[in-house]
């Protein structure tokens, strides 16, 4: 694994800092079982609005869309 610093001068422990969480995370990804939802899949489920009765259109109806209740 290559981390390449494109902005900025970091200093070396906000490097072992950034490196650290992305190892912790690639490790997790890794050790998680095979079609296994992730945290963020549920909120991209277009199921999950599909079941209620979408709000009239209107300026603010995107708002109503995707926050429940």
């Amino acid at each position: 694994m290559t981390i390449k610093v494109v902005r900025g001068n970091p200093t070396p422990e906000e490097l072992a800092a950034a490196l650290a969480v992305v190892r912790v995370r690639a490790a997790a990804a890794a050790s998680a079982p095979s079609g296994a939802p992730g945290a963020g899949d549920s909120w991209a489920d277009p199921a999950r609005i599909a079941t209620r009765r979408l709000p009239p259109p209107g300026p603010t109806a995107w708002g109503r869309t995707y926050w429940p209740g």
